[in-house]
């Protein structure tokens, strides 16, 4: 009996990665190195290299490059044309600038929204502070800085104003990541406690100024923990630097 040849399966042809495969790589790799970012253990100067992030991360150097850019925007990194991306060295002028441009932008918020919030506002700003606790509890230091930020940018989302959104969202993008490099772990407890306190002078019918008060006191002690951190970074790396050790060391733990 003749043998019937038999045909080979046709290979089906690769799929075409569609724009929402390319979206899902895109946050996926956004979300990693912003996680990285915020761990505090990338060091400012630090070089993130497009071609190890890709081998890290299993994805294009194309995908990485995309948000690299993306972080650049947002002020989360440095990009020098030739050289690459680089973790942010901020001196401490620069710190001083931006906590004083939140200062000044919050103390407006804090009077818009003063006396005026609703019941589910209040109710949704209480949630988002037990995902705060919680974070701390459970040793999250990344998720930590980030909800203590996001809490701030649901203030601004109820102040109805998409440009001061924007604004408010560039700044604490800064001030995150200046928390991450600078302040000690420990700190992040004090977020949770000093946001119940805005909330409940916020809504408990205290004056205004008292309101003003505790929410620029919370950004005041802030920047005070942070620019002591980089000072302290700053002499140690010098002092260490000049005997010929480590510049790896650092001034406080992380």
């Amino acid at each position: 009996m003749p043998s019937t040849a038999r045909k080979s399966p046709t290979s089906a042809a690769p799929a075409e990665p569609t724009d929402a495969d390319e979206a899902n790589v895109d946050e996926r790799v956004y979300a990693a190195v912003s996680k990285a970012l915020l761990s505090g253990k990338l060091r400012p100067g630090t070089p993130l290299r497009e071609r190890a992030l890709a081998e890290a991360l299993g994805c294009t150097r194309g995908a990485v490059r995309k948000v690299l850019a993306r972080l650049g925007s947002e002020k989360r990194l440095v990009l020098e044309h030739n050289r690459g991306a680089f973790v942010p060295n901020p001196s401490i002028d620069d710190m001083r600038g931006i906590y004083r441009a939140r200062r000044i932008v919050e103390a407006g918020l804090v009077t818009t929204l003063f006396g005026n919030l609703e019941r589910e506002q209040v109710a949704a700003l209480r949630k988002h502070v037990q995902a705060e606790q919680k974070a701390f509890k459970e040793g999250r230091r990344e998720d930590s800085i980030r909800l203590a930020g996001d809490f701030h940018l649901l203030l601004a989302e109820m102040a109805g104003s998409d440009e001061l959104l924007s604004y408010i969202r560039r700044l604490i993008s800064n001030t995150e990541l200046y928390k991450a490099l600078y302040d000690s772990a420990e700190a992040a407890s004090c977020a949770p406690r000093e946001h119940e306190q805005i909330i409940e002078v916020l809504t408990t019918g205290q004056s205004l100024d008292k309101a003003l008060a505790v929410a620029l006191e919370h950004l005041d002690e802030l920047e005070q923990r942070v620019i002591a951190g980089a000072a302290a970074e700053q002499e140690v790396d010098l002092a260490t630097l000049l005997n010929g050790g480590d510049t790896t060391a650092h001034g406080h733990s992380h």
